[in-house]
């Protein structure tokens, strides 16, 4: 991005450390002090019994590294690292690598995290040095415009190979699709639509991992129809079994046509405040209650009743609110043809959601247009951080049994007569 906008994030003039960082600071120091120690200790426990033929110890402590940094949120931490020998012939040597400090590191990934979601905020690369020095202190030293600038780079060519990865070996139960829009104005300043469209999917193993990311138009089948057949290209051939959205998204046109067997859900999030949005603040709190009964049903014939009951109440004065929950009906409550460990990861698709909910501004445009490789690259980078910290299905013993096909009722598998 070539220009800044000042609106989005306004940083002090002067980055004073108070005596909380200054303690927690200290802290962290001594913290991941003793962890380094206690990893070192637990490996020469572990190696003490090898022992030359006077008895003597092979593998032994030596000093330590020279100190260095690592960039923190809470600015720079200098860490001391002990040095491991081992005396053994060359062949048999093994080099002792810290899980907990790997060689060269110098940020820590939230600071990785920090990156992209500043880009994604309208932070130019020229103003990245201020910012990180409000954010971190002023001991944030390193990251100057050519750094960034280098750093983005690397990202970019990281998600292009991505991107091209083989997905033969690869199987998704479920998807979930999303269209989410920045300030990042993706180099078409003549539109206001365009957007990141993300896909991710749950594994046989019943994990949740990104599966594709690109520049596109929510709204349009074609940029979704686009990323569903380069995954096929790619090698991804079977159907997921459920995909899960928001119902105003070309997602589903293209489902239809790329992936013919999968099943589809409605976001339940958004189609809530799709409803409420039609509908007096006065009668939201009401209306949301009513609109917890039908998706926390027990059952799904309890929940048509539920969603029948909504109608009722509210068809006379707000046919526009019934009219937009009843157009989805069928598609709101397939979930409950899944196993009742799964729903509440197949309501909605808040795994997307959450993942962008600080960085996400739907109408908010930064006046310079950004490069649209960088764009796709920050999500990537945010989104490859998020996953580590998605939650895995429940009952992911039952993920088999939906590949094999077994038939589920109101969330329990059907048993043969």
């Amino acid at each position: 991005m070539d220009q800044t906008t000042k609106k989005v994030v306004e940083f002090p003039s002067e980055c004073s450390e108070d005596v909380l960082t200054t303690v927690l600071r200290n802290g962290a120091r001594e913290m991941l002090g003793r962890a380094i120690q206690t990893e070192v200790a637990e490996y020469l426990e572990a190696r003490q019994e090898l022992r030359d033929p006077d008895g003597r110890r092979q593998i032994v402590r030596n000093g330590y590294f020279p100190r260095r940094t690592i960039q923190t949120p809470l600015g720079e931490v200098p860490v001391k690292q002990p040095r491991v020998r081992d005396r053994r012939p060359v062949p048999e040597r093994e080099k002792f690598e810290s899980s907990i400090l790997p060689p060269y590191l110098r940020k820590t990934r939230s600071l990785e995290e920090l990156l992209p979601w500043l880009y994604l905020k309208g932070i130019s690369t020229g103003d990245f040095s201020e910012a990180l020095q409000a954010l971190l202190g002023p001991e944030a030293r390193g990251l100057s415009a050519s750094t960034i600038t280098r750093l983005k780079a690397d990202w970019e060519e990281e998600q292009k190979d991505w991107a091209r990865r083989s997905l033969a070996s690869k199987t998704y139960v479920y998807v979930w699709a999303d269209g989410v829009y920045f300030n990042v104005r993706l180099e078409d300043p003549g539109n206001q639509r365009q957007c990141i469209l993300v896909l991710m999917g749950a594994t046989p193993e019943g994990r949740k991992e990104l599966i594709a990311v690109s520049d596109g138009y929510r709204e349009s089948e074609q940029s979704w129809k686009e990323m569903l057949l380069d995954l096929r290209s790619r090698g991804l051939r079977l159907d997921p079994k459920l995909a899960i959205g928001d119902g105003a998204m070309g997602f589903w046109a293209a489902v239809r046509k790329v992936w013919p067997a999968t099943r589809e859900q409605r976001c339940w999030v958004h189609k809530t405040a799709n409803v409420l949005n039609r509908m007096p603040k006065s009668l939201h709190a009401k209306a949301k209650g009513m609109l917890h009964d039908i998706w926390m049903a027990e059952t799904k014939r309890e929940a048509e009743g539920a969603l029948t009951l909504f109608a009722e109440t509210f068809g006379a004065k707000y046919p526009g609110a019934v009219e937009c929950l009843q157009k989805d009906r069928n598609t709101l409550l397939t979930f409950y043809d899944f196993p009742a460990e799964h729903w509440r990861h197949l309501r909605t698709s808040n795994p997307i959601e959450s993942t962008f909910a600080t960085v996400r501004l739907r109408t908010n445009k930064t006046k310079g247009s950004g490069s649209r490789a960088a764009c796709l690259a920050m999500v990537f980078k945010l989104v490859q951080a998020a996953q580590k910290r998605w939650r895995a299905l429940n009952g992911s013993q039952r993920v088999a049994d939906v590949i094999e096909g077994v038939t589920f009722v109101d969330g329990l598998e059907k048993k043969a007569a």
